[in-house]
C-alpha cells in the first residue's frame, strides 16, 4: 500500500464526466457509470453531499464513492454503491479514503444505517458486518456474508426488514 495521503472532498458539477471515466475504466462493463449517473438524476435517490471523490497528488479525480438513499421496509437508509478507483491509483487508499468520508458525510447528516453489498473481506475495515445480525436481507438472493450494514448511529436502534433499493438499481 501507498504512503498516498488522500484529499477527499464531495462531488461538484463539473466532476461529472470524471466519475463517469472512473466507473468505465474500473469496470468492464459501462453498466456502474449507467448506475450513478440514473441515480444522479433521481431525486429520491440523491442526495447531496453524498457522492465523495478523492483526488490524486495533481488534484485530478482517482476514486469514487457513492451513498444513495434506499430504504429497509419504509424506514430511510443508505446504500453504498457503486464504488471505484482508477486502476492507475487501485490498491493504494483513494477508495478507502473516498468511503471513509462519504460515511463520515452521512454521520454528520444525521443518516443511522447503510447497506453495502460487496465483498466481505473488504468492507469490515469501515466497520460493516453481516446485515442477518440486524435481520437486514436483499429483496434477490445474496451470499450472507456479501449483504452488511453499517449503524452510524449506536443511540438508534436497528430494526430488519427487505432492503428497498432505488429504482435505478433495477432489483
Amino acid at each position: 500500500m501507498s504512503t498516498t495521503t488522500w484529499t477527499t472532498r464531495p462531488e461538484i458539477p463539473g466532476d461529472t464526466a470524471a466519475i463517469r471515466e472512473i466507473s468505465l475504466a474500473a469496470f468492464p462493463t459501462d453498466h456502474e457509470a449507467d448506475l450513478v449517473d440514473a441515480l444522479r438524476a433521481d431525486p429520491d435517490a440523491w442526495l447531496d453531499g453524498l457522492s465523495l471523490v478523492s483526488l490524486a497528488p495533481d488534484g485530478t479525480l482517482a476514486g469514487h464513492a457513492l451513498l444513495t438513499r434506499c430504504h429497509i421496509d419504509d424506514r430511510p437508509a443508505l446504500a453504498l454503491a457503486p464504488c471505484a478507483v482508477l486502476p492507475a491509483h487501485q490498491r493504494q487508499g483513494a477508495g478507502a479514503a473516498a468511503i471513509r468520508a462519504a460515511l463520515d458525510a452521512a454521520r454528520t447528516m444525521g443518516e443511522s444505517l447503510v447497506v453495502v453489498l460487496g465483498h466481505p473481506g473488504y468492507y469490515p475495515r469501515f466497520g460493516f458486518v453481516p446485515a442477518s445480525r440486524f435481520g437486514i436481507r436483499a429483496p434477490f438472493d445474496v451470499p450472507d456474508e456479501a449483504l452488511m450494514a453499517l449503524p452510524l448511529d449506536a443511540s438508534r436502534p436497528v430494526e430488519g426488514g427487505v432492503i428497498r433499493y432505488a429504482e435505478a438499481f433495477g432489483v
